[in-house]
Parts: C-alpha cells; structure tokens; sequence
C-alpha cells in the first residue's frame, strides 16, 4: 500500500521548533503507559507499576516481552527513559525501535536502538541502525560503548524522524545523524511506523558473535521504561489517514543537530563509536552512497580494528543484524 505525504504531516514538520534554544529545553509531554502502548507478547513478563508511568520487561527462560504503541506514525519524535539489566547480562538484548514489518513483511522500514549485554565486568554496547523498503542486506549499523553504565540508573534514549533526517539522542545529547540523500532511494524509511520495546535472548550474535550466552542462572533479566513521549503524526492504520493534530505542533521538538549539539556529537563519536558500516571494508568494498568518509575517524577505527576497518582479507566471522563509570553530560 503506498503512502501519500498528507499535507497535515508536512506542516507538522515544518512547525517543529529548536528543542535546544540558549541552553534551555521546552519539555514534551510525558503520557502514562496505557495511553500509548499496549502488550506485545510475554504474559506476565510485562508488569506496569501502580502509577501507570512506568513499567518492567523481563526475561527469562519461558519468554522474553514487549509492548508496541497503540498509533502507526508517519515522523515526529520518540523517546523513552530505560533502564538496563546488571550483573552478567551477556546475549541479551534489549530493543527501543520502529517498525512496519508486520505491514510491510517484505519492504519493511525500520528504526533501531538495539542494547547489546555482556559479560560480567564488561560494558554495555549501544547499537543503531535503519533499514527503508526491506533494504536488509544493506545494514547501515553503528556502535559505541557509553560515558555511563546504563544498569544503574534510568537515560532517556531519543529519535526524532523526519522526511529528511533521523537523529538519535542519548540524554538529548545527538549520537549520530542520518540524512536522507537522493542516492538512497527507497532505502530511507519513509512508510508509517510502530514504536517498539522488547527484551529477547539474542543469544547466537550478540556477545562476541555468539560465542557468549545468555546464562539463565541470572535470570530474570529485568529492563524498566518510563518518561514515554509519543510525540508525531499519527496514521489511522486502515485508511492510511493522517490524525495530526496541528495544535499540538507548538510544542518545541528538535528539527535538527544545533552548532553546539554537533560538537558535543563529535566528540561522542570519537570517544565512544567502536564500529561504522561506512568504513566496514570486509563487508563493503566501496561504501554505501549516503557515507562521507572522514579520514581521521576512519584512522582511528583501522586501528581498533584493522581486520575490519583495514581492508584485511583475513576471515571475518558473519555479521548479524541484530546486532564507564558515571560522568556527566559535559564530559562528552
């Protein structure tokens, strides 16, 4: 089914002001659980506190859970406060993404933050990625390590979806910024979206590429959502129909990466980036279209992974899809 860009969405976009003006941050509004989700799969592994405003996913061996927003959407901003699992969490992944697979099972769109466990002692890993038109087999990953542990406190992991860019926030901090290039064609999600949470046993890829698994002797594995911002243009899922609601737009959300956000950006890519499609030469022998190579960050990861980064012929072992301590924003 082929989506028309109603022109209801397109102002809704266009009315989306600075969220960073002189410092400062005009809040969006935070709605209960139940106002925009429901349960996905899992039973009883999905628990939502009496309050309403936050819930719990856990895992274990019967089964892992979700929930999925109640709307499609067709752009606007996303977020979600979460709180990751201690203790030796390898093979388990946890997933804060969009998605219209069910919809479009074979030209799907997707948008992912993707948390990846690890041994005991060793950091939790960020992945994010996105695919347009069921372009799969072009995986446009990256990855980093964080500037805190996410198991010991509650970080707000943000995405902001437009018709010409995707950016993703840790603690409003932008991490990475994909825009949208004439080269990339279908590839750049552009159908109406669910938003996800899950927690699933990731266990032949996401440590080491299997080689660690989930050990269920530290089960259940237990991740917290809260601070819910469904803030976009909403989609009736059978007559493809924008409900935006125009007055809501006021609200102040980000159009896009300011001067200082775009250092702060940089300075968390070369700090804490440990891998890029863009510059994966065992995989890609000349880059996708949309990258622009930076020479010093492509020097940087040929030296914390050469086989990789360094164009080596040496086996690599298969890629799979699915996929410190505490400081402050300011030492980004």
């Amino acid at each position: 089914m082929v989506v028309s860009h109603l022109p209801t969405c397109f102002l809704l976009i266009l009315s989306l002001s600075a969220v960073f003006v002189s410092g400062s941050r005009r809040t969006l509004p935070i709605i209960p659980f139940d106002e925009g989700y429901t349960q996905l799969f899992g039973d009883n592994n999905l628990v939502i506190h009496k309050d309403g405003n936050k819930v719990h996913l856990s895992l274990d061996e019967r089964t892992g859970s979700g929930f999925v927003s109640q709307d499609l959407y067709l752009h606007g901003y996303f977020s979600a406060s979460i709180k990751l699992p201690a203790d030796y969490t390898a093979g388990v992944v946890v997933a804060f993404y969009m998605s219209n697979g069910d919809t479009y099972v074979k030209n799907h769109d997707e948008i992912d933050f993707e948390f990846l466990g690890n041994i005991r002692g060793k950091d939790w890993r960020i992945q994010t990625n996105i695919y347009g038109n069921g372009s799969t087999s072009i995986g446009r990953e990256e990855r980093y390590s964080l500037w805190f542990d996410p198991a010991e406190d509650f970080h707000q992991y943000s995405i902001l979806w437009t018709d010409s860019q995707i950016i993703f926030y840790v603690d409003n901090v932008p991490i990475r910024e994909v825009k949208r290039t004439v080269s990339m064609g279908g590839d750049f999600p552009s159908k109406p979206m669910s938003l996800y949470a899950t927690i699933w046993d990731g266990s032949d890829w996401a440590t080491n590429g299997g080689k660690y698994r989930v050990n269920y002797k530290y089960a259940p594995y237990v991740t917290e959502f809260r601070d819910f911002v469904l803030h976009g243009c909403a989609v009736d899922p059978v007559e493809q129909i924008s409900r935006c609601d125009i007055a809501e737009s006021s609200q102040a959300i980000p159009t896009g990466v300011s001067t200082s956000q775009r250092i702060k950006m940089n300075s968390f890519r070369t700090k804490y980036m440990t891998y890029s499609y863009c510059y994966d030469q065992a995989r890609y022998k000349v880059p996708p279209s949309e990258c622009v190579i930076n020479p010093q960050e492509a020097a940087r990861l040929k030296s914390f992974d050469p086989v990789t980064f360094g164009g080596s012929r040496r086996h690599r072992g298969k890629h799979h899809r699915r996929s410190r301590s505490s400081q402050s924003e300011a030492s980004i």
